[in-house]
Order: structure tokens, then sequence, then C-alpha cells
């Protein structure tokens, strides 16, 4: 129903609604100006309204706004409530907000008004804003209604505080809306975004009418929280009442069983989707084309593709960025382009989807063209890269071992309006671990604290690993205390921690707090332990779980476990139960395993094991130089020389060489490499710091502590790295 004008004087103009300013299209003035003079006031303002609702652009609403306050149109709270829903969908919230706050005041009573200003904000994502204006609303005296609630509800689940949730739950059920479907509904969408799934099943037990929205709602609600049982159950609890679930309870279904990462089940729910005839929406489709990107599926995503363009869903943006995403993760990088180039139109998830493609397949340099095309596109001016192309690209350089190039965009994407996320984060926390980088570390530290990311697991666990490999065990014991979820990676990371220090005992100590904890250890954890038991000597401890990890978890050892048991016995001096124990294993022992018996080898100087382990790994990688070298070593400080000098003319008549070892020390915000037989002083400072060097060891002769000079050997390497 249409409210009356009021006899207020007209409001002031907002600057770019003054008619000098205006330019009108010649008709489209025209046909205002003429009927707005025979108009009686009811029809004047439908007039309005049916032309507002027709406007296609921006400059037409604000001039028919101009004609609205001209005419004192403005007091009808309806043509006010019109204004703002226009502006939204325009996206222009701020002038949407100028409409509402602009009305005569009498009009502040209308209901109407109120959930224009309410849709308004939820749309555009302003949600906090949303519920102020709920707020301001109940303290003037206006009562939310069937309309209203629906869209308080949906901004507390967005916000995602239960707290807030339960109030307007309780606001709800004053206003003795418990019964109005819309709004029930609604709720359970909210409880299922808090997770809330409990809350939610109680309301829906209790309601008296439910249609096939409220069930997907629920199926959807345990979707969102990962319980796929949940999901299942409900949509068999949902035909057993005799309602046949529809397309989007289906979807809702896939989508849960996906989330899960239940791959399998997700397939077999698709076909079944097929066999009945129930058909698909392009929002399966691309549940199931995820399914394929995940699993690792082409030939399946392939025949996905087929069922995409069958169906005709090609103009789906959503279906052919997840296209994309499966073709890259199973290699197929080519196809993966050449999808993109064929697309119409291109979003911001379709330059990333490709950008991702090419990082997770190694191929770094292509993935940073991409990015710096999209960067530079003069066709898609809207489209620059955001915190996943950056993350993307920069986690490309990270995992091929190019952490400077990582650096470098870390840096760029600092001076861009891109805020770097835990996934960035978490990509710089490797390279600072890698290159032992601990005083931009402690920076990337402080910048997670200011940015209210230091709770995110992923950066926790990042600083953990950055601190125990930069040397920092005592402030990876500090994060790891002071992260509140604590997940399995972080106890692996810092068991791996004390091991890598030396500190078998504490890291035993850490592998019980975790299973009393609740946790249950991976192969991942043996790994660590196993490795720590190594390198502090705990011979008995390394044995009794090693021969745990079957009996009592039920993991079976795989190559990597065998590697640190060998480790263990081997520099142990139980050579031969190493080497009996390599013999004897159940699968295939790899170089790394013979390379653990063969460093044992050297270390106690045993020439026959190592002779024999040799022609081992000899037989499985050939071109490797570090074999070479080690039995040439091991033999040259036996005094074997001719064997040693055999093996060395070998090593240099496969043409191999050996890749000089290097390390590194950050001074100054400056990493400084060492390479091994590199003595060259002409770099600004190196002369000082081999001076430096010369000093500490002459220093620690004079204390006792001399250096085991045995294993240094004359010529040996430096004739392998010759040319």
């Amino acid at each position: 129903m249409l409210h009356g004008a009021s006899s207020r004087p007209l409001i002031s103009l907002p600057p770019y609604l003054h008619l000098s300013k205006l330019s009108y299209p010649k008709n489209f003035s025209r046909r205002i100006s003429d009927s707005l003079h025979h108009q009686t006031h009811n029809e004047l303002l439908d007039f309005l309204d049916h032309l507002l609702r027709k406007s296609t652009t921006i400059q037409q609403c604000q001039q028919l706004h101009t004609q609205i306050i001209l005419t004192g149109a403005h007091t009808s709270s309806f043509l006010a409530a019109r204004l703002v829903a226009i502006y939204t969908r325009f996206g222009l919230l701020f002038d949407a907000r100028k409409a509402f706050e602009s009305a005569q005041v009498d009009c502040f009573s209308s209901l109407l008004l109120w959930n224009s200003i309410l849709r308004a904000n939820v749309t555009c994502g302003e949600h906090e804003e949303a519920l102020r204006v709920y707020l301001r609303m109940r303290k003037l005296g206006v009562g939310a209604d069937g309309f209203s609630f629906p869209l308080v509800i949906r901004a507390c689940g967005l916000i995602g505080d239960s707290r807030l949730c339960r109030n307007v739950h309780s606001h709800v059920l004053q206003m003795g809306f418990q019964y109005n479907l819309h709004v029930v509904n609604e709720l359970l969408v909210m409880y299922g975004k808090v997770g809330k799934m409990g809350d939610a099943c109680r309301l829906f037990d209790r309601m008296a009418e439910r249609t096939h929205v409220s069930w997907n709602c629920m199926v959807s609600g345990f979707a969102t929280n990962y319980d796929c049982d949940g999901a299942i159950e409900m949509f068999r609890k949902m035909e057993t009442e005799g309602l046949e679930p529809n397309l989007v309870t289906w979807t809702s279904l896939l989508s849960s069983y996906a989330r899960c990462g239940r791959h399998e089940a997700t397939l077999h729910f698709y076909g079944e989707m097929r066999k009945m005839g129930i058909g698909y929406t392009a929002e399966a489709l691309a549940v199931v084309v995820s399914v394929c990107a995940d699993s690792g599926s082409l030939n399946k995503g392939e025949v996905i593709h087929g069922y995409v363009i069958k169906g005709g869903f090609e103009n789906y943006l959503f279906v052919y960025n997840s296209l994309i995403c499966m073709y890259g993760r199973n290699g197929a990088v080519r196809d993966a382009k050449n999808l993109f180039s064929v697309m119409d139109m291109k979003n911001i998830v379709s330059w990333n989807a490709l950008i991702t493609s090419y990082a997770e397949s190694g191929l770094c340099d292509e993935a940073y063209a991409i990015f710096s095309q999209m960067e530079n596109s003069d066709v898609y001016p809207v489209v620059r890269p955001n915190v996943i192309s950056w993350s993307a690209v920069i986690g490309g350089f990270a995992s091929k071992g190019r952490g400077k190039e990582s650096l470098e965009l870390f840096r760029r994407m600092q001076t861009t309006k891109a805020f770097a996320n835990s996934i960035t984060i978490s990509s710089i926390l490797s390279i600072c671990a890698e290159y032992s980088a601990l005083r931009l570390g402690r920076e990337i530290h402080g910048h997670t604290i200011k940015a209210i990311m230091d709770g995110n697991i992923l950066v926790g666990n990042g600083l953990i690993n950055m601190y125990t490999k930069c040397g920092s065990l005592d402030k990876a014991l500090l994060v790891f205390e002071e992260i509140d979820g604590r997940d399995l990676v972080s106890w692996n990371l810092m068991i791996a921690g004390y091991g890598m220090h030396g500190l078998g005992n504490y890291a035993l100590e850490t592998f019980e707090q975790m299973m009393k904890a609740g946790y249950n250890p991976d192969g991942i954890t043996f790994v660590a332990v196993l490795s720590a038991c190594s390198h502090a000597g705990l011979v008995s401890e390394g044995r009794k779980i090693f021969d745990q990890m079957e009996s009592k978890f039920s993991i079976e050892p795989q190559v990597e476990h065998y590697s640190c048991i060998v480790d263990l016995l081997g520099r142990a001096g139980f050579l031969q139960e190493a080497s009996e124990m390599v013999r004897s294993m159940p699968i295939e022992p790899n170089s790394y395993v013979w390379g653990a018996l063969m460093n044992s080898c050297r270390m106690h100087k045993n020439t026959d094991i190592a002779q024999e382990t040799t022609s081992q790994i000899f037989s499985i990688d050939s071109e490797t130089t570090g074999s070479y070298t080690l039995l040439s070593n091991i033999y040259a400080s036996t005094g074997r020389w001719d064997d040693s000098a055999r093996v060395r003319i070998s090593a240099k008549a496969k043409g191999l060489k050996k890749i000089p070892g290097q390390s590194w020390i950050e001074v100054q915000k400056k990493v400084h490499v060492f390479s091994a037989g590199n003595n060259n002083t002409l770099e600004t400072g190196m002369e000082e710091v081999y001076n430096i060097l010369k000093d500490l060891g002459l220093q620690m002769e004079i204390e006792g502590s001399l250096p085991d000079k045995s294993f240094v050997l004359q010529d040996v390497e430096e004739e392998i790295y010759a040319n």
C-alpha cells in the first residue's frame, strides 16, 4: 500500500542530483515531464515506481531520484524503499544508505523501508552493519516481520557468532515467528554455518511443517560441517518420510562426501543420480569435477567434462574454473591452458586456477608468466592479482627451492593492496627455515601477531618449523605451547625439532605427551621419533618403537622408517645387524637405506660391508657422485690408496661431478654463502670472516677440542670436482 505525502519542505539535494549537472536523455526526460503534470498523487507514485523498476543505468536512477525529490514524492516510504533497492541492485551501497537516511521522519515507521536497507547491507556483505540497523530499528519500536528476520538471521550466520545467533533466535520466539516456515528454514541454515548442528536438529525435529527447503537446509548444514554421515542419515530419513530428494538435496549430499574426502562415495552417488534419471545441476558437476581433481582421476574428469558439454553447462563460469583446476591438478596443464584460452569470460578464479595449475606442476616460470599477463592485462583491467594469485606463485618458487624469487615476490606483494594470508606466510616461513634466515623469520612472526594471524594453525606450524631449523628451539617451544588447537603436524614438528638438536629424550617425552593428548601417530611421527633416537644414540628405545609400529599402532614400516632404523643401528656400531636388516626388508631398499648403511661404514671404517653396500647403490643409482666419494674416502682412511684411486678414476670416467657442499649465515639482513673448496676472499668482508674462523680453530685446539682429521683427505673431492 502506498503511503501518502506530507506537507514537509523538500530536503536538500545531494551534489550529484543538481539539475545543472544532469544530462537527461531526450526521450527519457520528456516522458517524465509530460506525465508529471497530469497525475494524481497515487498515480504519480505508481508511475515513478514503475520507472525506477525499469531503469537500466545508474544515470537513469539518479535522474529519477531528482524528480522524486522535486515533486515531493520523497515523502513516500514506499518510493524511498524502492530507491534503496534500486541503488543496491547497481551495487551502490553508499547511495542506498544516503537514500535511506534522507527519508522523511514519518517514513521510519515503515517496515518496508527498514527491510530494504537490511537487504542492501546483507546483499553487499555488510553483515555487522545489518545488525546495527536491526538494533536501531528495535530501539525505535519497529518490530521485525517475516521478511526482516531471515535477513537478520542470515547476517548472524555469516558473521559466525553463535551468541548472536541464539539472541536473534530468542527474538524470533518473542515475536511469535517460530511457526513461520521461511524464518525457521533460515535459522536451520544459520546454525549450520556456525557449526551448531545439534541446535539445528532440535529445531528441525520441532517443526510442524517441513518442505524440501527444510530438508535441504539440514543436508547442506551437515555438508558445511564435513559430516557426511549426518548428511546421508538425513537424506535416508527424508526418503522414509515419503519426500523424494530433489536436485538440490543430491547436490548437497555430493558436496558433503566431497568435503570429507570420500571421493569414491561421491562418484558412487553421482552414478546413482544418473541411474535414477534425476539429471544434474551445474553445481553437482562442479562438485564431481573437484573430486576428480583431488583424487587424481583424470579419465573420470574427462568423462565429466563430456557431461558438461552435453548438458549445455559451458557458460557456467564456476564449472569451467573447476575443470581448469581438475586438469591442472592431474598434470594436464596444456589441457588446462587450452580450456582457459577458449573461455569467453574469465574472472579472478579462472586466472588463479591456471596459475595454481602451473605452480603445482613445478612450472613456476610459466605460472609467473600467466601472473604477469593478468597483472598487465588491458582486456581484463578489473581483474588483478589477489592474495591467492600471489600465494600461488610465491609457493611455486618456494617448492622448487628458488627462495630468492619467492622473497622478491613477497616484498612486491607487500607494496600492493593484497594482504598476505596464512598460505603466503607459511611459504615464506618455509624459505626462512631453508635458508636459516632467523631475522627474517622473526620479522614474519611479528607481522603475524600484528595481523592477528598467529592463532592460525598453518602459521603456528610454520613458525615451529622455522625456529627449530634456525636453531631457536626455545622459541619453537613457546610457539608450540601457545597454539590452542594443536594438530598432529604440530606434534610431529616438535618431535623432529628435538631430534634435530640431539635431544632424543625430549623427543620421546613429547611423543608420549602426544599420545596422552589423544593423537594417534602416523608414518611421519615415526620418522621423526626414530631419527631423534638415531641422533641421540637411543638404540634400545628406537628398536622398541620400530617394533611397536606394526604390533601396537598398525602402521606398516615404509622405506623411510627402515632408513632411520638402519642409521640408528649403524651409528651405534651394530653394522652386521643393520646390514642383515637391509637384506631382510620386505620392500626393496632404495639408495637412502643403502646410503645410511654406507655412512655407518664410513664412521666405523668397515670397508668390507661398505664394498658390498656400494655395489647395491651403484645398481640403483650410478649417476650420483656421493657414493663414489664416500667409498673412495673410506678406502683412503684405512690406507687402501689403490682402491681409493680406482673409485675416483671410475667416477671421473663417467663424467660425474660432485656439487660442492654449501653453508650460509645471515648477518645484518644479508645471507653469506660458503662453498667447499672455495677460499676466494675477494668478496667484501670475506677475508675477515676467514681470519676469524682460523682464530676460532686455534682457540678450539688450545682448549682441547681437536678436530677429527682422519677423514679430511687430500685431493679426493677436488679431483671429482674437476672438469
